[in-house]
């Protein structure tokens, strides 16, 4: 429904309700057509015609199946409609997506909990509504889709915001101290915002249904969209230096894995990443060739050796510059050692990722310094404070942290720095002479 109704409520509300056809429709003409022969017969053979014969025969009839269709229809709606806020409808999705963003249960449990608890609630009440008479039921059968038509339509009304402007943050934005919180806390930015996944953002940017984005500094979709970056002038996103994070048992067991990736640090800075994102990203080049466009350039690709010594498992964020770094590693241990590399992309957010590394599913994945001292070791402020200008210093902290709580090396890093940013379109942002995070906050309070 994107391509259609933009972003927001309407899609998903229009999306809920096509979805929810099928289970209703099947079940309705299950129970119509299984009625017994013998009973519509004889109601034929009374005088009843074909519309007295559906409402009088085969519709009270088959009401039982019709209804348990309309409680599955029900049930797996509201879990679906969790997915709405990846398109800025909000709803119980923010938390259950916000919490696997930046592992934290709680966060995650206080959106599926009440989804959970929301699904049978309806189930419930569905299953009460099919124990009445349908004669008694009939008012109420009118009344509920009136109802839902004009709680809907409550949803659809714009919000009475007093911005002028409209922020698009990603759920794992929204939750950290390097995002919205720190924005709040540290330059008293006060912006209405909505929930959106970051493979829509730029676009809906571009396409002026958003005004401010959180991006990140290397993605393509900056080029490819014409975005300006805002200067983050009082210092609260952390350096996001990127480096592949690897088990110590696995290093141990294969010691020549660590010079194989290694081969990869120092060799991508900010501009490099920029445009290998941007191929991927805004041009739809297929990672795999990106990587091995660039491992070519650099001198850096080998024939794979068809190693049979063991196999290294290789995950990603779902993120364009994961893939392409993925891929690369893939060739490298394929090029270099007797190993056999296999991807596992596309793994979600940070808990995914750093969860099925802890748990023995991948033996490495490429990560960012940032994410490793707020989101995964959960640093206390005071250090922060003594680390976030430091990259050098955040990269030693969390190489020391990881290695003494989890037993997982950072290895070199490849070079490029991967940070949060604040981004608008570029002749918006210098149309109201806005080009820092403090720009903007004294703009929305004019």
């Amino acid at each position: 429904m994107i391509p259609l109704l933009g972003i927001g409520a309407k899609p998903a509300i229009v999306a809920l309700f096509l979805y929810a056809l099928l289970p209703i429709i099947r079940n309705t003409y299950t129970g119509i057509n299984e009625v017994n022969p013998s009973v519509t017969d004889a109601a034929v053979g009374m005088g009843m015609n074909r519309k007295q014969l559906l409402y009088r025969i085969q519709l009270p009839l088959a009401m039982p199946v019709i209804l348990a269709g309309i409680r599955t229809a029900t049930v797996i709606n509201v879990g679906v409609a969790t997915l709405a806020a990846y398109i800025a409808a909000g709803g119980l999705g923010e938390f259950i997506f916000g919490g696997i963003a930046l592992n934290n249960t709680n966060m995650i449990l206080a959106g599926a909990i009440p989804a959970a608890l929301l699904a049978v609630l309806f189930d419930g009440l569905l299953s009460l509504l099919q124990r009445i008479q349908l004669r008694k039921a009939r008012k109420a059968v009118y009344v509920l889709p009136v109802a839902l038509l004009l709680l809907s339509s409550f949803y659809l009304l714009p919000p009475a915001y007093g911005s002028r402007l409209l922020a698009g943050f990603t759920p794992e934005f929204m939750g950290r101290r390097d995002g919205d919180l720190g924005l709040r806390a540290v330059y008293g930015l006060q912006i209405r915002t909505v929930v959106i996944n970051d493979m829509i953002m730029y676009k809906a940017a571009y396409e002026k249904k958003i005004d401010v984005i959180s991006g990140s500094s290397t993605d393509g979709r900056v080029k490819a969209f014409d975005l300006a970056v805002l200067d983050d002038d009082k210092h609260i996103f952390p350096p996001y230096y990127a480096a592949p994070i690897v088990r110590q048992s696995t290093l141990d067991k294969y010691p020549e894995l660590e010079p194989a990736l290694n081969k990869l640090s120092g060799t991508i800075n900010d501009s490099i990443m920029t445009e290998l994102n941007y191929r991927v990203d805004h041009l739809k080049q297929d990672p795999a060739r990106v990587a091995k466009d660039f491992l070519v350039a650099k001198q850096l690709w080998k024939p794979a050796r068809g190693g049979t010594k063991g196999t290294i498992r290789i995950g990603s964020k779902i993120f364009g510059d994961g893939y392409i770094l993925a891929n690369m590693y893939k060739m490298l241990v394929d090029g270099y050692t007797d190993l056999q590399a296999i991807t596992k992309t596309g793994l979600g957010g940070t808990k995914i990722c750093f969860d099925a590394l802890l748990n023995d599913q991948i033996d490495l994945y490429p990560e960012y310094t940032g994410t490793g001292l707020l989101v995964i070791l959960q640093a206390p402020q005071p250090t922060i404070d003594s680390l976030i200008g430091y990259k050098q210093k955040v990269y030693d902290h969390v190489s020391r942290a990881f290695l003494q709580q989890y037993g997982i090396k950072w290895l070199n890093p490849i070079g490029f720095n991967n940070t949060y940013a604040l981004m608008m379109r570029r002749q918006q942002a210098a149309t109201l002479n806005i080009r820092s995070i403090s720009d903007l906050k004294e703009y929305l309070e004019r």
